[in-house]
């Protein structure tokens, strides 16, 4: 207080002023300007509720505070021991400010309601009315309740006058009546009736139990569902052909694959007692397939055979493999195999290999020999024809080298060199490893031939064809070829004098030519279903090193011959034109 105003208060006899000291307001409103790191925590902390100044939780805070001189200051936090989920607490965040705002709201009114009336008494005729004290409101236990009914908060809003303090008969009630009874932190409940902090603090007061599903069923492999056909490079640039590891070898009686059994779900309990069902896992089945059987307990799955697995795309089948230790010659004879065929040897000058699924040959495939597979082709030495050497694959064919042979693959090829062959292939050709030379004949490829060269210096002939399907169109013309000798054939046995034999083999021409004219014609629709697909698919494209003078490059009707040596060129079809770039 100032001198004059001392004087003036001597003189006239006024009493000095005492101006009432403001209470402080919550340190949630007044931040500090560099706050310290336990307050930069506080405020980073996702689960801290920050309210407004003129929230009603502040005005019964302020009320109460001028009642006991002093309180804590308020603190909702939703999660102190940082336990909970982040999607629950962001997800109810919202709703328990509103719900929190309109139960202080209804607390106020409450308040004011109990506080404006009045009780009165007659003592007389001649007594005035008297005024009685309001007997006030009691300590109010607020719950929120998570829209999972997993979790249940409580925030006590202090007594108003006369009314009653928080005690435990008080909370356990308010509980009781709220139905919250299952997961209750007892240890809580009998702490906050004489806890300080007891009012205007959010503590986390029951805990439900959340419900597990079941685990589904699964299957553990011992043998690779999908095989992948790649080829390793050294560093050396050379390809082991040997380490493909296409054929898995099973003994009978060995486990191809196990059933992890589903587990059933264990249900839970919300803070209101009541059940939270749960789903119990799924079952599945164990991929039996040819050749395998289930065991005793029908876990595993076991292999009724010796040979190869081999995934079919719903199944393990068990395919038998038959062993070859030597060459394929006189004393194998030609081999016919439904299974797998591995051949330790070479395939010798004039016999035949044909097997429904993958051949592996360890040595050479020899001159005016003939190798099919069903599956896979993979050749250790190489491949050394004649010009009437015929390979065929109906997937990949993986081959050291490949000389003077014709080779029919559905899928890819991979090979170190090319030389003066005649390749029909769907896939890509790829001709990178070892030498990577393509030189002479002729390379038909659906989508993509790379080299590191193509042709020779001496400009020897070097045909690349792009585009459309080679196997086939290939598959196409040995069939009309076939059409052709056999009508010739049959002009010929009926030139001839009548007889028994001439009748037998009449009718063995006949058959095979009703046959041949039923697989062209399945050709021909196969090719005019597949021809919606070719237009939407990317022309061919040549990709090498270098691409010597005589080589020829074909993309559908357009032809090309280069007359210069090009380095790291790329050859594809554009606005109707081979481009060479």
């Amino acid at each position: 207080m100032s001198i004059k105003k001392k004087i003036a208060s001597i003189l006239f006899g006024q009493k000095p002023e005492e101006t009432e000291k403001e209470p402080p307001r919550p340190q949630v409103e007044q931040p500090e300007q560099e706050p310290s790191e336990s307050t930069a925590f506080a405020q980073e902390d996702p689960s801290l509720i920050k309210l407004p100044g003129e929230h009603p939780l502040y005005q019964l805070y302020n009320q109460r505070r001028k009642e006991q001189g002093w309180l804590p200051t308020p603190r909702l936090c939703m999660d102190e021991d940082g336990t909970l989920p982040e999607e629950l607490i962001r997800r109810e965040k919202g709703r328990l400010e509103s719900t929190l705002k309109n139960a202080c709201n209804f607390r106020l009114r409450s308040a004011k309601s109990n506080g404006n009336k009045k009780k009165k008494e007659k003592k007389g005729e001649e007594e005035a009315e008297k005024e009685t004290k309001p007997a006030g409101l009691d300590a109010f236990p607020w719950f929120f309740v998570s829209s999972d009914k997993l979790y249940a908060w409580v925030l006590v809003l202090p007594p108003t006058e006369q009314g009653k303090e928080l005690s435990r008969n008080i909370l356990l009630q308010a509980m009781e009546d709220q139905n919250i009874t299952y997961g209750v932190d007892q240890r809580l409940v009998d702490r906050l009736s004489h806890d300080e902090a007891r009012y205007f603090n959010l503590f986390l007061i029951a805990k439900g139990k959340p419900a597990f599903d079941g685990r589904n069923g699964n299957i553990v492999d011992y043998f690779p569902r999908v095989i992948e056909r790649v080829l390793e490079v050294n560093e050396f640039d050379q390809v082991d052909y040997t380490a493909l590891n296409l054929i898995h070898n099973v003994k009978e009686g060995q486990e191809i694959c196990r059933l992890i059994r589903p587990t059933e779900g264990e249900p839970g309990r919300t803070v209101l007692d009541q059940e939270i069902p749960a789903k119990s896992g799924k079952s599945v089945p164990l991929p039996k397939g040819r050749n395998t059987e289930l065991s005793e307990d029908e876990d595993v799955l076991l292999a009724s055979v010796a040979g190869h697995v081999e995934f079919t795309g719903r199944s393990f089948q068990v395919k038998p493999v038959l062993d070859i230790d030597g060459d394929v010659d006189f004393s194998t004879g030609n081999i016919k195999f439904l299974g797998d065929v591995n051949i330790k040897g070479d395939v010798l000058t004039g016999f035949t290999v044909r097997a429904m699924g993958s051949i592996w040959v360890g040595g050479v495939i020899e001159a005016g020999s003939t190798v099919e597979a069903g599956g896979d082709l993979t050749v250790v030495k190489g491949i050394l024809g004649d010009g009437t050497t015929t390979v065929r694959a109906q997937r990949c064919i993986f081959s050291k080298y490949i000389e003077n042979a014709t080779i029919y693959v559905r899928e890819n090829l991979q090979t170190d060199a090319i030389i003066n062959g005649s390749v029909y292939c769907d896939g890509e050709v790829l001709v990178r490893s070892g030498r990577g030379t393509i030189m002479g004949g002729r390379v038909w490829a659906a989508q993509k031939v790379s080299a590191t060269a193509v042709g020779s210096k001496s400009e020897c002939r070097t045909g690349i064809t792009l585009g459309g399907l080679p196997c086939t169109n290939f598959e196409r013309e040995l069939v009309r070829r076939e059409l052709k000798e056999l009508e010739m054939e049959l002009e010929k046995l009926e030139c001839q004098l009548d007889s028994p034999v001439k009748a037998s083999l009449i009718s063995k021409v006949r058959v095979k030519l009703n046959t041949a004219e039923l697989r062209l014609q399945q050709l021909e629709e196969d090719l005019l279903d597949i021809q919606e697909e070719l237009k939407d698919r990317e022309e061919g494209r040549l990709e090498c090193s270098v691409a010597y003078a005589g080589t020829e490059i074909t993309i559908e009707d357009e032809t090309i011959r280069l007359r210069h040596e090009e380095r790291q060129c790329v050859a594809k079809m554009v606005c109707g034109e081979i481009m060479v770039m």
